[in-house]
C-alpha cells in the first residue's frame, strides 16, 4: 500500500521475485486498456491490468469479485498472492467487504446527470452536503460519480450513503494478511516525485495518449477511466478549456490531492506497518499504523529487533527493494496462508 509515486511497484516486484509471488494490481486506472503512460502501467506482469475498455465502468465490487478468483488461482499454483496498488476502496471491498447498498437505478441516475448538466457538479455537491454531510466532506466538488451515487442512494432510500456504509460487511478474502505501506518519510520528497513523474509522463507522450482516447468520440470525462489524475486535466486541454501549462499544473495538484486522500485512508487501515523511505528510496524507519497489534507479525521479538536495527542503521544507497535485512525478516512469515498488501 502507499500513496502514488511512493515506490510500491519496485518493492512488490522484489518480493515476487524472491518469494515466488504473483502481483495483483489494485489500481482503478490500470484496469483500463489504453491508459498506459498516465497510469504508469508497469512492464512486469500483473493480474487485473488491461481488462476493461475505457467506455466500460469497473466498480470496487467488480474488483473484489475478480481479485477473489485471482487469489484462489494464484494459491492453487502454490504461489504467493501480492496485492499492490493505491486504490484504497478496492482494498476495502476485497479485504473488509462493502455493505449491501441498493443497486443503481439507471433512470434516477440519468435524472441526476441531467440536473448536473444544468447546475454543475459543485451545486450537486452542495445538495449532497445537506442530505449526507459525512460523505460530502470526503468528496471534491467535481467528483461527479461519487456525488451522483450519494444523491441517488438518498433519493432512492431516504438514507444517506454514509449510513449504508456503516453496516456489517463480509470480506471476500479471509485469513492473515501482512499489510505494508511504502511512503517517503518527508512529504516534500513525495511532492517532488509526483512533479517529476508527471513531467516524465508528458515527455513520454501522455498528451498523444489522451488525444487518442479523445478522438475515439465515444468517451467522456465523466467516465471512471477518464477521471484518473492527468487524464481529466489533459482532456480539458484538448477541449480548449485550458492551455497545456495549466493542464500540467492542475494534473500535478490533482495527483498531490490523490496522495493526501490515500494517506488518510492508510492512517486508518488496521494492522498496517509503514515502511518509511528517504529521498533515495532507502528504508529509514518502520512505524506501526492503526491497530498495528492486529498484524500477523506483531508479537515477534525478531520484528521488534528489526525496527530497532533500522532506526539505528547508517544510511546506505540500497533502496527498499534491495534491503536484505527487511527481506530476510519477511521470509519468516511467508506461506500459502499469508498474502501481502503493498499498497
Amino acid at each position: 500500500m502507499g500513496p502514488t509515486a511512493a515506490g510500491k511497484t519496485d518493492f512488490a516486484i522484489s518480493i515476487a521475485e524472491r518469494f515466488g509471488g504473483e502481483l495483483i494490481s489494485v489500481d482503478s486506472a490500470l484496469v483500463y486498456r489504453g491508459l498506459d503512460i498516465g497510469a504508469a502501467k508497469p512492464d512486469y506482469p500483473h493480474h487485473l491490468i488491461d481488462i476493461r475498455d475505457p467506455a466500460e465502468p469497473y466498480s470496487a465490487m467488480d474488483f473484489a469479485r475478480d481479485a477473489e478468483q485471482t487469489i484462489k488461482d494464484v494459491r492453487r499454483r502454490g504461489r504467493l498472492p501480492i496485492l499492490v496498488g493505491g486504490t484504497m476502496l478496492y482494498y476495502r471491498a476485497l479485504l473488509q467487504g462493502l455493505d449491501d447498498i441498493p443497486a443503481s437505478d439507471p433512470d434516477l441516475r440519468a435524472d441526476i446527470e441531467r440536473e448536473a448538466l444544468e447546475l454543475g457538479w459543485p451545486a450537486m455537491h452542495s445538495q449532497l452536503s445537506l442530505v449526507d454531510p459525512v460523505l460530502a466532506a470526503r468528496l471534491h466538488p467535481n467528483h461527479s460519480q461519487r456525488i451522483g451515487r450519494g444523491l441517488e442512494v438518498f433519493r432512492m432510500t431516504g438514507k444517506p450513503l454514509s449510513d449504508w456504509q456503516q453496516g456489517m460487511a463480509e470480506p471476500k478474502v479471509k485469513g492473515p494478511v501482512i499489510a505494508l505501506a511504502v511512503c517517503p518519510q518527508e512529504r516534500r520528497v513525495l511532492h517532488q516525485r509526483i512533479e517529476q513523474r508527471f513531467d516524465q509522463m508528458l515527455a513520454l507522450g501522455l498528451v498523444d495518449e489522451v488525444r487518442r482516447l479523445f478522438n475515439r468520440g465515444d468517451l467522456s470525462p465523466d467516465l471512471p477511466a477518464l477521471r484518473a489524475v492527468g487524464y481529466r486535466q489533459l482532456w480539458s486541454f484538448l477541449q480548449g478549456d485550458i492551455n497545456l501549462e495549466h493542464a500540467r499544473d492542475q494534473g500535478i495538484a490533482a495527483t498531490r490531492q490523490l496522495a493526501k486522500r490515500q494517506l488518510t485512508w492508510l492512517r486508518r487501515w488496521p494492522g498496517l506497518y509503514w515502511l518509511l523511505t528517504d529521498s533515495r528510496g532507502g528504508l529509514v524507519a518502520i512505524e506501526p499504523g492503526a491497530a498495528a497489534e492486529q498484524s500477523v507479525a506483531i508479537g515477534s521479538d525478531n520484528w521488534s529487533a528489526l525496527i530497532g536495527s533500522i532506526a539505528s542503521r547508517v544510511p546506505t544507497d540500497a533502496n527498499l527493494a534491495e534491503d536484505d535485512e527487511l527481506m530476510g525478516f519477511l521470509s519468516q512469515y511467508l506461506g500459502n496462508s499469508i498474502d501481502f498488501q503493498t499498497s
